[in-house]
């Protein structure tokens, strides 16, 4: 399944209502006036009003539709070489530090043990930033085709975030991170695909660091609300303005201002969020002021007390089913 917001589909739409609302209301008009000048009559005259009233309409309104959706893909090509450029730059940069300091490495010079250790620890570090780099568009381009798959378990909100944290840790070593967890042991499990929601959360805590000073507390704030968990992001950070709010989910987009130009990012980061939230049934809940910071709220839905209990016996029937191995009579034993 192609993406909703495929160019060369956007482009067929508009060429399918320039042809049916503009172009074949217009010749139809025209063989009309023909009519009424060859067989003017004035009985005929009544129908052939409201003949002309009805294609005046259908062109004026595929005109304004046409113009609409012109405007919609040059917007979307914009933001395309946008995105293009930006990635350009982001890849270039880690490769441009991996080839450096790999020279550096390679050369005859007689260096310091210290001196190696630092050089290792770059090279470590912009390779886990070109790696991650690379996995975002990766999953994004599944995302847009229809081949991310989510295989939702039960699962514990707090193992989630901890997995979470975890992750983004292991990308950030050496650095001085400031979140904090407010995670209560006590919220239902939810239906949820760990690696998604991770994912999901990693891409919050990496935008709230993005745009926060570097000192500032970043929280991870989970909440049961009715039949819904959420999971929050909590920054101290400059905040969006309220006209942007709408655009941040948006794939390709970014808040033009200064900060925004100095940070790097592909514009893809919230989008892979809502996509993810889409994919559970829940959704992105955004609350934000410029000077006071954002939240963030990832809210998942939780199942019914039916859909509950059959999960828990699946489960239970998996964890009791032995494994298929090597060698094993396939008939006695099934995969869990």
């Amino acid at each position: 399944m192609a993406g909703s917001d495929d160019p060369s589909r956007g482009f067929r739409r508009i060429i399918y209502l320039l042809i049916w609302l503009v172009i074949v209301p217009t010749g139809l008009l025209l063989l009309i006036g023909i009519m009424m000048l060859v067989f003017s009559q004035q009985e005929n005259n009544v129908l052939f009003g409201i003949l002309v009233v009805t294609l005046v309409g259908c062109m004026v309104t595929g005109g304004t539709l046409s113009l609409i959706y012109l405007r919609r893909e040059a917007k979307l090509s914009k933001l395309q070489l946008d995105f293009v450029s930006k990635v350009s730059h982001e890849l270039r940069t880690p490769l441009t530090s991996i080839r450096m300091f790999a020279e550096l490495l390679s050369s005859d010079e007689q260096r310091d043990p210290q001196e190696t250790a630092v050089c290792l620890e770059v090279l470590q570090r912009e390779t886990l930033r070109l790696t991650e780099r690379i996995e975002r568009l990766l999953d994004w381009g599944r995302m847009e085709a229809g081949r991310r798959v989510y295989r939702p378990e039960l699962d514990d909100p707090l193992e989630i975030v901890s997995a979470a944290l975890a992750a983004y840790e292991a990308a950030h070593v050496g650095q001085d991170l400031h979140i904090e967890i407010d995670v209560p042991a006590s919220l239902p499990e939810v239906h949820a695909d760990r690696a998604a929601v991770v994912d999901a959360l990693v891409n919050l805590l990496s935008n709230a660091r993005k745009y926060s000073p570097a000192d500032a507390l970043v929280t991870i704030v989970a909440r049961q609300e009715g039949q819904q968990v959420h999971f929050s992001v909590v920054d101290r950070g400059c905040g969006i303005p309220r006209r942007e709010q709408k655009n941040v989910f948006q794939k390709f987009y970014r808040i033009d201002d200064s900060l925004s130009r100095d940070v790097e990012g592909s514009g893809l980061g919230l989008a892979i969020v809502r996509h993810v939230a889409t994919g559970h049934g829940g959704r992105v809940d955004l609350v934000s002021a410029p000077g006071v910071g954002s939240t963030f709220t990832l809210v998942l839905p939780l199942p019914s007390a039916r859909q509950l209990q059959r999960l828990k016996v699946e489960r239970s029937q998996q964890q009791t089913t032995p494994r298929t191995t090597l060698g094993a009579n396939p008939v006695s034993a099934t995969h869990s």
